[in-house]
């Protein structure tokens, strides 16, 4: 026997030994067997969740290397870097060993890159996926639980990434903090008490980086790990939703297992975004803090813009009506701080209860695991055009000044312009959105009961010219009148005659969902229609 064949058995059974002990106390081979199983959708859309969780990985890789040489300290010292502009400048800590770690430390300023690009990859990724799960009803029972998780897991994205980009104490982070702080200060009777606790006194304090610091590199990482293995538990339990159509044609496949081909595809999806994003991270530059200098208050720069997930609560600031101040007491209420806030909450309210809403709007208690085509759903389609249009026109009122510069145009334009786009876009953003799914779904309608048009024209015998239209197969069929068209319901008396407010409320909610509606034909309807067809021909 050869060392090799040897070393072979030897490391064959040294496996085998370890499964077979780990089988025996905790049934791990079961667990395996089970999970292994799992069939994964293989559709692109389902792969923006995978591309969130990818990043996350390369955020906890990049973030380890670059806790070994960050200081979150505020104590001030004069720099005597290789960076020659700023040396002999005082500045933090901080932002002295930001600047070390991008000059002096090999790799340094690559991964602070991939750090900075995967945060925001991480919640644009996590973003789409919300939608995708939106627009196509994937939260709907028994997944409303794990569309909270997922909102909770985009905020906390969003928060680690401000957390993260306020570190440095440069010029950009401290005009960013000052915004929060003027924020909070602006909340009536505690804000005042919250700001000099979050910051260790008055602004800028002394312990706010320190304190930023674990948030971002333990609390904020360890929620978002509890919440991402919380979420992937739930998609385990609950199957994986998939598009219309019965799984048995090749073109149709819902998916494949777990072991093996998901578990291969996945870490090889895995070293595609990280490469992506080492590419983008050695070829763009983001945030360069020596270009910015440190903090200090006095300097007013132009054109530093938070990133993108932040820019949106920036634009409402920017957005919100003036000379909206009133005294209460000793009190001052700054309603053009306190209105961005309220709106922004409730914004982010109405993104996490949606389901729930729709939910008790249509009275629908069944299991959903089909998705939706977003034409079949004109009014939640209509909302989500009207909550992206929203997000998008607050995200660009974060710009009116660079908007107002690079155009040359008036400031004062530019804002009033952004404040009447607020209200009027997403009104017609979904009205617009609305009666282009009806028209779809009516297309649909009639490509159901006809056929398909095959572009051939025959004359009839008694002089008629005609297009003949191919019949759809069973699966195309489905696709297109699969989809169940719920009704207005009618505000009803309770148990003791009285028509109560909630009853109305709901009643009022589903004409308003369910009043524009088009009924896919039924069986008998496109038999008949196909019948007559024949006849034609």
């Amino acid at each position: 026997m050869s060392n090799a064949t040897a070393t072979a058995k030897k490391k064959g059974g040294f496996l085998a030994g370890t499964a077979n002990y780990l089988d025996e106390r905790v049934g791990v081979a079961g667990i395996l067997k089970e999970f292994g199983r799992k069939v994964f959708p293989d559709h692109w859309s389902f792969m923006l969740g995978e591309v969130a969780l990818y990043s996350f990985l390369v955020l906890l890789l990049s973030g380890t290397f670059l806790t070994f040489w960050f200081q979150p300290s505020m104590v001030p010292v004069i720099y005597e870097g290789s960076y020659a502009p700023l040396k002999g400048a005082e500045m933090s800590i901080a932002y002295a060993s930001t600047l070390d770690i991008s000059f002096e430390i090999r790799g340094g300023l690559l991964f602070r890159q991939v750090h900075h690009w995967s945060a925001l990859l991480f919640v644009a990724a996590a973003g789409l996926h919300m939608l995708r799960v939106f627009f196509t009803g994937a939260f709907r029972k028994p997944r409303e639980i794990n569309w909270v998780v997922g909102f909770v897991l985009f905020v906390l994205g969003m928060a680690g990434g401000f957390t993260g980009y306020s570190l440095p104490d440069d010029l950009l982070s401290g005009n960013g903090l000052r915004i929060i702080d003027g924020m909070i200060k602006g909340i009536p009777y505690i804000g005042a008490y919250t700001s000099s606790l979050l910051f260790g006194g008055e602004f800028p304090g002394e312990a706010i980086v320190a304190r930023l610091y674990s948030l971002h590199i333990m609390i904020v990482p360890a929620l978002i790990l509890v919440f991402v293995a919380v979420h992937l538990f739930m998609v385990v339990i609950h199957k994986h939703t998939h598009y219309a159509g019965p799984g048995k044609r090749d073109d149709n496949v819902v998916g494949y297992p777990l072991m093996p081909v998901y578990v291969a595809k996945a870490g090889g999806f895995f070293f595609i975004v990280f490469g992506v994003i080492m590419l983008i991270a050695a070829t763009f530059t983001i945030n360069p803090i020596w270009a910015y200098g440190a903090y200090d208050p006095s300097p007013v720069s132009a054109g530093t813009q938070p990133d993108w997930y932040i820019g949106w609560l920036d634009g409402a600031l920017r957005l919100a009506p003036t000379h909206l101040e009133f005294m209460i007491g000793d009190f001052t209420l700054s309603m053009n701080i306190l209105i961005p806030l309220v709106v922004g909450v409730l914004f982010l309210v109405v993104v996490a209860l949606y389901p729930f809403i729709e939910a008790w709007v249509t009275g629908d208690k069944r299991e959903h695991h089909v998705l939706d085509r977003p034409r079949n759903t004109p009014v939640r389609t209509g909302i989500g055009a009207a909550g992206v249009t929203f997000y998008a026109v607050l995200w660009a009122g974060a710009s009116t000044d660079l908007i107002a510069t690079h155009f040359q145009v008036s400031l004062n334009h530019v804002l009033t312009s952004m404040q009447i786009l607020l209200i009027v876009g997403p009104i017609a953003a979904y009205m617009i959105t609305k009666r282009a799914c009806l028209s779809l779904m009516r297309k649909d309608r009639e490509i159901a009961l006809h056929g398909r048009e095959t572009g051939r024209v025959v004359r009839l015998p008694h002089g008629e010219y005609i297009e003949v239209h191919e019949p759809m197969d069973e699966y195309e069929l489905y696709k297109l009148v699969g989809y169940k068209a719920y009704q207005p319901m009618l505000a009803r008396p309770n148990a003791k005659g009285v028509i109560t407010l909630r009853s109305r409320i709901r009643a009022v909610l589903s004409r308003f969902y369910f009043e524009d509606r088009v009924v896919p034909p039924t069986k008998g309807e496109i038999e008949a229609a196909h019948d007559h067809g024949k006849e034609l021909h």
